[in-house]
């Protein structure tokens, strides 16, 4: 039988984390379905949590005046969407919306940043996978933007 706790365990992003951590992270999980079209979250939105795509497409989308929404990325199965509510103030840095039918994990920020203030072995293991995605979403945000401003 699929239980919460071990879709978290086989997520890519939670690759070698102690069963102890999956454990901790199930209690702040649910279940969730965004249908196309539909945005998931946006930009200055309160950010309080963060989804593991189990299946379908999500664009990831920056505005900048005098042009069409940016697609910074977009992300699929076995991806991280959100990252904005593991530093204060908390709100969103960019707009999401599903391009498909989106099945997806959430993990409530709030509930995860208690556990990971009690017990600060697991708040170094997010803290150290979701610099990552951070580092990642820079890098494809600066792609965009070289290429949006290029002079032609």
């Amino acid at each position: 039988m699929e239980t919460l706790e071990r879709i978290i365990a086989d997520h890519p992003f939670f690759a070698e984390l102690e069963s102890y951590y999956t454990g901790l992270l199930t209690g702040c999980a649910a279940n969730v379905r965004f249908q196309p079209g539909q945005y998931i979250f946006k930009e200055g939105e309160e950010a309080n949590e963060f989804y593991l795509i189990r299946s379908g497409k999500v664009a990831l989308e920056l505005f900048a005046p005098q042009h069409k929404p940016i697609v910074v990325e977009t992300l699929q199965d076995g991806d991280i969407l959100g990252w904005s509510w593991l530093l204060p103030p908390y709100l969103w840095k960019f707009h999401a919306h599903a391009v498909q039918d989106t099945r997806a994990i959430s993990l409530d920020g709030k509930c995860l940043r208690t556990k990971c203030e009690q017990n600060h072995d697991l708040g170094y293991e997010v803290l150290k996978r979701f610099a990552q995605i951070m580092e990642r979403r820079l890098e494809a945000t600066r792609l965009q933007l070289l290429d949006v401003y290029a002079v032609k």
